[in-house]
């Protein structure tokens, strides 16, 4: 009998194996749906960006220490965060998290 199906077998092994399958699914449709929450107008040439970030809650200490890996927070609003100097090449890595709704340039008046 090989470790495979014994795995299998057992129940805590199904277990763990679809709590895994269940975490690479989510990370998948991260990654998937990432691209589709940048906006179209930071299409562009320059290395660096400004971008507004839209969540479906008031950003707390937390969200901002996470985005500031990417860029210099500049301010928040009630749903959103200012983030500026972001690398093009980040702006996917900005969009993964789950709790970002959208990402934009910094709106006027922002």
């Amino acid at each position: 009998m090989s470790i495979a199906s014994e795995v299998l077998r057992s129940p805590k092994g199904r277990i763990v194996l679809g709590t895994i399958a269940a975490w690479a699914l989510f990370q998948l449709w991260l990654t998937i749906a990432a691209p589709g929450k940048i906006s179209p107008e930071l299409t562009g040439t320059s290395e660096k960006v400004n971008v507004q970030i839209e969540l479906p809650f008031m950003p707390e200490r937390f969200h901002v220490l996470a985005f500031q890996q990417y860029g210099r927070v500049s301010g928040t609003d009630e749903h959103s965060i200012e983030l500026r100097g972001v690398k093009r090449t980040d702006l996917n890595a900005v969009a993964r998290p789950y709790w970002v709704t959208a990402v934009g340039p910094i709106k006027e008046g922002g």
